[in-house]
């Protein structure tokens, strides 16, 4: 898959151009982004994909030395789960507490 990351966004595009999996995380501070949405267009729900924005997602902040809150259900279930990821995270322990306090499935309420 070739992701595109752009504007703090990053995106899977079909042969038409047109984006069809997303992940944003807009920095609200120098260093600091929120991961707001993670997004998969219905037809290719069920394949793994917005785990593999989340791992794109983790390897681009690794690169850039920047650190991320999440208000993206998707991404607070997805960092429960993987603990070798959590380096990337500003503060694990909340991000874990938002995780046991999760019910739904809309993400939150953009926090910056």
């Amino acid at each position: 898959m070739d992701f595109k990351i752009s504007d703090g966004k990053i995106r899977l595009e079909n042969n038409q151009g047109q984006s069809v999996a997303y992940v944003t995380f807009p920095e609200f501070e120098p260093g600091k982004v929120e991961v707001t949405h993670t997004v998969v267009n219905p037809e290719l729900q069920g394949q793994g994909i917005a785990g593999k924005l989340m791992l794109e997602l983790v390897k681009h902040l690794r690169q850039t030395g920047k650190r991320a809150e999440l208000t993206c259900s998707y991404a607070i279930r997805w960092f429960a789960r993987h603990e070798d990821s959590r380096d990337v995270l500003i503060s694990p322990e909340a991000e874990a507490l938002k995780a046991e306090a999760l019910t739904g499935n809309a993400c939150g309420l953009p926090q910056h």
